[in-house]
């Protein structure tokens, strides 16, 4: 069976999430190749398993290459293991305690290694039956997704404007991704949680040290972040994750080429940084917890 027909399955089984991008019809899976609504707008499913639920292109300047260096150090190099640890315990928390089956939408996706992670570990550490959608801007991080992580739904979408139906998802996680507080909202249910994990000041800093030569930019404040996350959910829980991790070279080159702080980088600063034969690195990250 090949990956459209396994995803055309997969879709089959939760298709009354989505609605039509164009005129917000409920949507079917059509000839295990696409998904239409009843107005006949059409979408196929990539050969890679894959859905473009968008209506227009849309360039971003996220590309194979930092989503390839995204993943060798978040699945192989396990980069962020304590954070998908984290998240998986607070989803046990607040919201596996009282569901049998979870669903979960990661806004902002891309190469998808996050969702599947987290998904895995609910599924086989807490015993739950989890849905795990993960949807972002650029197809090249959803085509690595769909190529590497199966029986998850994965979609090119607008975050802005996502194709699914009112308040579908238990926890809606958006890790280190721009937000739209309007649509989580929307898409939440009654009883579900957001969330958000944002830069701490130590995030990354031994990266930062090198690029910018102002002091300031050397450490990041996410205090209007915070603030706009209050304004728009009631806020449960805040915890600060902080760990180092020591790099060898070839993760060196992942995490430089991951990152958009080095588009503000010299040649000479990314290849002082790329030189080292290893390095320590601090992850520094605040996860906030919300409800509608």
């Amino acid at each position: 069976m090949n990956k459209r027909i396994k995803s055309a399955e997969y879709l089959s089984e939760i298709e009354s999430i989505f609605k039509c991008p164009i005129c917000e019809l409920p949507m079917k899976v059509f000839e295990k190749k696409s998904l239409i609504c009843s107005n006949n707008h059409m979408f196929d499913i990539a050969k890679q398993g894959y859905i473009n639920l968008t209506t227009r292109p849309i360039k971003t300047k996220y590309n194979k290459g930092l989503f390839d260096a995204r993943r060798k150090l978040v699945a192989e190099d396990g980069f962020f293991e304590p954070l998908s640890q984290a998240i998986a315990e607070i989803i046990k928390e607040h919201i596996a305690v009282k569901k049998e089956t979870i669903s979960l939408i990661d806004m902002g996706c891309g190469e998808g290694s996050h969702l599947s992670n987290i998904c895995d570990i609910v599924r086989s550490d807490y015993k739950k039956t989890v849905t795990g959608v993960g949807i972002d801007i650029s197809k090249e991080g959803i085509l690595i997704a769909s190529k590497n992580y199966a029986n998850k739904t994965w979609a090119v979408a607008d975050l802005a404007d996502t194709p699914f139906r009112d308040k579908q998802f238990d926890v809606i996680l958006n890790l280190l991704s721009p937000s739209n507080y309007a649509e989580f909202n929307r898409l939440l249910k009654a009883d579900g949680l957001v969330v958000k994990v944002v830069p701490q000041s130590g995030y990354l800093k031994e990266l930062r040290e090198v690029i910018f030569d102002e002091p300031e930019k050397h450490s990041y404040s996410n205090a209007d972040t915070v603030k706009r996350f209050n304004k728009n959910f009631q806020l449960v829980d805040r915890s600060r994750l902080s760990y180092t991790v020591i790099l060898g070279s070839r993760s060196i080159q992942s995490l430089v080429h991951m990152t958009p702080l080095l588009w503000a980088a010299t040649e000479n600063q990314v290849k002082s940084f790329l030189g080292k034969d290893a390095t320590k690195i601090t992850v520094d990250l605040e996860i906030l917890i919300g409800k509608r």
